[in-house]
Formats: C-alpha cells, structure tokens, sequence
C-alpha cells in the first residue's frame, strides 16, 4: 500500500508524527518514506510493505495529512500504475520537466571522441535550441580490443563546455559504481555547470547489484534501456530494482531487440511497447532510433531510415529520443556510419515536431471521441 501525503506534510509535522506513531505499531508491517519531486511540488509518500491486506483503504485515509492511499498490485509495485492511482508521472531534474506527456531529445555523441568534437556538438545544440544531450565517457563493448571510452578523463571538459553552451542535462552510461563516483567529483571540480542523467545499457539491465547502487543516489536520474535478450516484463522489472532502492526518477528506454528478423536494420524495432510501458507504468519512454537501426540507409522516398524509425516512436508516443550525432562522423571511434551529421540536426529537430503535433492531434481527436462515447 502507497499513503501519499498532502503537501507540504513530512517528518517535521505533526500529521506526520501522528501517522508515524500509528504505523509503528502495526503488526507485520514495514514502512519506507520517499520524496517524489512532481512538476510543481515536492510530495512525500510512504510504502507500506508486508500484510497490508488487512488494512482499509478509508482508515488510512483518514489520517489528517494524507492526500490519499494506494492498493498496489504485485507488479511494478513503485514504478506501475494500479487501480485509482493518480501519483504524478513526471519529475523535474535541472530545469527539465520528464513525464508521459513531454518530449525531450538528446543529440549528440555515442563515444566522446576529443574537446573539439564535444564543443562543436554542443555550439549546435545551442545554436538550435537544445538543452540536452548524450555523451558516452565509459562504452561497454563487444570486443575487449575495442575503444573503452575515455572514462573520467573526459568528464571534466565535457561538463566545462557543457555550462559553456547551456546544456541541462547529458545523458551518460555508467558500467560500475565508481563511475558515478567519478562523475561527482568532475561535476564538483569543475563547479556543477551542468546536470548528468545516468543510463544504464541494455547489456547491464539484469546487473542488478549495479541497479541496486544506482537506484540508492538520488541525485541523479537514469535512463534504463531495456534488454536486448529478455522480454518487456524482465526489464520493467529491472526498472523497479531502481525504484526499490530509492530512486523514483526513472526513464525507460527502447533501444531495438537483438535478432536477425530485424535485418538489415541493427535490432528489431520495437517502439510499438511505447504506449504499452505508459500503461503499464509511470515512467516516460525514451527510444534510441540509432541503435536500432545502425546504418544511414535512405528510403526511395530520399528520408533516412533512422528518422522514418523516430517518426514512428514520437507518433507513438515517445518521451525522449537518444539520437546519434557528431560533427565530424569520420573521426568518430564509435558508430560513425550510423551517426547523423551536423548540418542534419535542424531537418531532424523540425521532422520531430512535425510528428509531435500530429501526435497531439490523434490524441485530441480519441479523448473527443472517448467524451462522445461515454455520455
């Protein structure tokens, strides 16, 4: 069971007290407080775990301070949606509002590469309007003979040149707890210009000792790609091993399934689960065209693959979008072939706009026709 609580109401209050005095002698019963940020306010909620059975609904309600109390289900119990549960499905992180009802995208680079193509990615960023972006310092790969990444010795003039340019937030794979501990110290070193949303990729979606120790920082946000290898509810699941531990500000990424079925694109889209994970969760989806695709293939229609394939992720419904790009794509150590160029980025940035606003009109037109339905 879920108590959330009215605002303003924590541990300083005396509805709280009270309430807190109550649960402490409930038989059989465990309880954690967790702040949840929403798009305006700051909530408190508190997760009642073990035989929450025998509890109803209407007493727990009825303690002053409690806004109101949630059934949960067996699955998804943080992450999920369950029966009259209207907690919020967005959180704020450095100025950027992510929910189910945004969109946010990240240009910029797979593998950083040197300054000069960081600071060219992100003067274009700046140039077009863009507060975020990727930026991959540690690169988990195939071979054991291939570029790593260049780790914490990047992170420094990364985040110098991101406050340079106004970049909010990067989104940056971490493989091993002391690579969150290196991105705290840079962010320190160099005076915290910039915020970092963590991503953990599709090969660590079932590490869940690393889903454990990044689930417990609060501090940062993460983006969880789903499994290249195992089913949505393997990986939803893996998302709430975040939760679990803390951190309710989670992001749920698409990234393509690893079969040959999906040739001769990279990995089989699957950007139809978008509105299948908003269903069954809060969480905002996030889709990587680029991994799914992995190649500049053109159709007879002159328009890139990896666009034709975001179109169909932000008419789906997408959040975010973690797209490919870099200035100089024959210099890059990382996915060059499939990253978009430079002078690509305005034709990109305004062919997602035009499927958001067709998005938001095919929405329009089913609440219209759901209103029609139910009077």
């Amino acid at each position: 069971m879920i108590l959330v609580l009215k605002p303003n109401i924590d541990e300083s209050t005396r509805e709280f007290q009270r309430l807190e005095s109550h649960l402490v002698n409930l038989p059989n019963i465990e309880f954690r407080v967790h702040k949840v940020q929403g798009r305006e306010q700051l909530l408190t909620e508190i997760y009642l775990i073990g035989n929450t059975a025998a509890l109803a609904l209407d007493e727990m309600k009825s303690f002053p301070g409690v806004d109101h109390a949630v059934r949960v289900s067996e699955e998804y119990r943080i992450l999920g949606r369950h029966k009259d549960d209207n907690r919020p499905s967005n959180f704020t992180y450095n100025g950027v509002n992510f929910g189910q009802d945004t969109l946010n995208v990240f240009a910029g680079l797979c593998a950083v590469d040197s300054p000069e193509s960081v600071e060219a990615m992100m003067k274009g960023l700046q140039e077009n309007g863009q507060v975020c972006t990727r930026m991959g310092a540690y690169k988990p790969r195939t071979s054991p003979y291939s570029f790593q990444g260049h780790g914490k010795n990047c992170l420094e003039y990364i985040f110098e040149l991101a406050g340079k340019y106004g970049i909010k937030v990067i989104s940056m794979e971490v493989t091993h707890e002391s690579h969150v501990d290196e991105i705290v110290e840079a962010l320190r070193l160099t005076g915290d210009p910039t915020g970092v949303m963590l991503q953990i990729g599709t090969r660590n979606t079932q590490n869940f000792e690393l889903l454990k120790i990044v689930g417990r920082q609060e501090r940062f946000p993460v983006l969880l790609k789903r499994g290249f290898g195992i089913t949505l509810d393997e990986s939803l699941h893996a998302a709430e091993y975040l939760a679990s531990e803390g951190n309710h500000k989670v992001v749920f990424g698409l990234r393509g399934m690893k079969t040959n079925i999906g040739d001769p694109h990279r990995n089989m889209v699957d950007f139809a689960h978008i509105p299948v994970v908003k269903r069954l969760t809060r969480m905002p989806v996030c889709i990587d065209p680029s991994h799914s695709v992995g190649t500049r293939s053109r159709s007879s229609d002159t328009i890139l693959d990896i666009m034709h394939v975001t179109a169909q992720g932000v008419i789906a419904g997408a959040n975010m979008i973690l797209v490919d790009f870099h200035p100089f794509p024959n210099k890059a150590l990382v996915d060059g072939p499939q990253a978009l160029r430079m002078e690509e980025l305005p034709v990109f940035l305004e062919d997602v706009r035009l499927v958001r606003e067709a998005f938001e009109k095919r929405v329009q037109l089913h609440r219209g026709e759901s209103t029609a339905v139910g009077s």
